[in-house]
């Protein structure tokens, strides 16, 4: 069974109607005795946890009924709208270690690196992103102390719902974190700004920036120590992970290198006692909440979380060809996720790294063919089977949750930090870091590199390595500068087999049209767009 939390999760989706309420003033009590209202759902205690969940079920769920119907954005198609399917596509699918064969115009930009501003799927990314945004400050703005003061809480119920606002400001840093990275100028709302009063103003990548720093400086002392919280909510590792992450990129988003502070946030994580999990696999098994070195997980089950995005996506869309859909615990095979021929050089050759998961029957390296499956080695990383061998609970939806932080994503970036010139750190300490990691990979320190070898092409390589198909890989080449242009090419980039260089405006996603269109104070963020 997964742990308590995420049940929670599922059963508010059912019950936090009140976000689609259509009153003008959402503090109003209503004659109808049958309508939710903001102040009918707060005043009551029990339903802040309710609330909260909610919160983090927009990062699992796409509405309000699963896996579909009800949905919470109306206008996009459902299951592609899930965030982390969302995510995925625009991290992983249009970099070397992922390609889609799936016949959707709009997908086929992905594959190529040719998307437009009218791109739906990128509107599936740039929505779901502020419905996000827009729960949390929903939350913050209904939960002020002096809300809680005319309710009449005690001082107990007032110190657990505060636990609850810190997180929701870490969940709205998490979406706006995404916001910056993809998109990098966007519109800019707090729980400050009157709901439906005005059109929102945009910010500046460099001003957001700014903020998402100043609200996770803000809450890192109020949010939980590391590994004290419920299983699947955020705590002060979650709030290191999202500042190291963001001072690792401060360059690319227009601000000054901050790599000395990139180590500070990252050795505290690495010292909070976390520990690397021996069983590379086990980290993306339906069991994996039991897998060591995750610092944090959004958590799916097949039964209460029902969805078509997440680890469903992960799982069902990389099985196609000769490859058994029951050896991966699910029914589900849609033939759609694969990996590039450039990626797969990344890893020696043989079976030394257990972390090179392809399957390779029936299928070829080279790609020539990306709406052919079996064009391109599959990915068996993500399965719906336990580590003790057990089919998940359900044979369409996944239990297996998805890893966003983890302790060997912190030691890399260490290292990292420290070879870009940052202070605070040592060269010696980076290079048992990152021998740690072989270590567990190789089961051995035959894999372990000398320090001539700890260089910054080998760390890429080696984030590939370590961290494929999990959201991260777009952000990382950008900031190596081999994501666009002609320096670092693989197949299909730029819409030629061989691979070309490609625009430097694709290193943005752009803002939809349709955003475009509704708000007059919005300017796309690149010329080329």
């Amino acid at each position: 069974m997964k742990p308590r939390y995420f049940k929670i999760s599922a059963v508010v989706i059912l019950l936090s109607v009140f976000f689609t309420a259509c009153i003008k003033n959402l503090d109003t009590i209503p004659l109808d005795k049958d309508v939710f209202t903001s102040e009918k759902i707060y005043k009551d205690f029990s339903n802040y946890e309710k609330v909260i969940a909610k919160v983090y079920a927009g990062l699992a769920t796409t509405g309000q009924k699963a896996p579909h119907g009800d949905q919470d954005i109306l206008g996009l198609d459902e299951g592609a709208s899930q965030y982390t399917r969302a995510l995925f596509n625009v991290q992983e699918v249009v970099t070397d270690e992922a390609i889609i064969g799936w016949n959707d115009a709009d997908l086929m930009d992905y594959n190529k690196m040719s998307w437009s501003s009218s791109n739906t799927y990128i509107g599936n990314m740039y929505y779901r992103i502020f419905y996000q945004v827009s729960l949390a400050n929903e939350f913050l703005r209904q939960s002020t102390d002096t809300k809680l003061s005319n309710y009449g809480f005690t001082d107990e119920q007032k110190a657990t719902i505060h636990d609850y606002r810190t997180e929701a400001r870490w969940l709205r840093a998490f979406s706006y974190y995404h916001a910056i990275d993809l998109f990098g100028t966007v519109p800019f709302v707090t729980e400050n700004d009157v709901v439906g009063s005005f059109l929102p103003k945009q910010i500046t990548r460099t001003d957001l920036f700014d903020y998402i720093e100043s609200e996770l400086l803000a809450i890192e002392n109020d949010l939980k120590a590391p590994r004290t919280n419920d299983y699947g909510r955020v705590d002060q590792a979650s709030a290191w992970m999202l500042l190291a992450h963001l001072y690792l990129n401060a360059e690319v988003y227009g601000k000054p290198a901050k790599y000395t502070e990139t180590i500070t946030y990252a050795k505290k994580v690495i010292d909070a006692g976390y520990v690397l999990e021996d069983n590379y696999a086990k980290m993306f098994m339906a069991d994996n909440h039991l897998a060591k070195g995750i610092i944090f997980a959004i958590p799916f089950d097949g039964v209460q979380t029902k969805t078509w995005g997440g680890t469903t996506y992960l799982v069902a869309a990389a099985i196609g060809g000769s490859m058994v859909p029951a050896n991966f615990g699910t029914t589900q095979n849609w033939g759609g996720l694969r990996t590039r021929p450039e990626f797969v050089a990344k890893f020696p050759a043989g079976n030394t790294d257990k972390r090179k998961m392809f399957y390779t029957t029936g299928q070829s390296l080279s790609i020539n063919d990306y709406l052919k499956f079996t064009d391109g080695y599959a990915i068996a990383k993500w399965t719906n089977m336990t580590s003790t061998g057990v089919k998940g609970s359900d044979g369409t939806h996944m239990d297996t949750d998805l890893p966003v932080y983890r302790l060997a994503d912190a030691y890399l970036m260490y290292a990292e930090a420290v070879l870009r010139g940052g202070t605070g750190g040592s060269p010696a300490a980076a290079l048992g870091y990152v021998n740690e990691i072989r270590t567990k990979a190789y089961g051995n320190a035959t894999g372990n590199i000398t320090p001539g070898q700890l260089t910054l092409p080998w760390i890429l390589d080696e984030r590939g390595r370590e961290l494929y198909w999990e959201c991260h890989r777009r952000t990382d080449l950008i900031r190596f500068g081999a994501f666009t242009g002609g320096t670092y090419l693989w197949q299909w980039k730029g819409g030629v087999q061989a691979g070309q260089a490609t625009d430097a405006k694709y290193n943005l996603f752009p803002i939809p049209d349709s955003d475009l269109g509704a708000n007059p104070n919005l300017e796309q963020n690149d010329p080329g767009y």
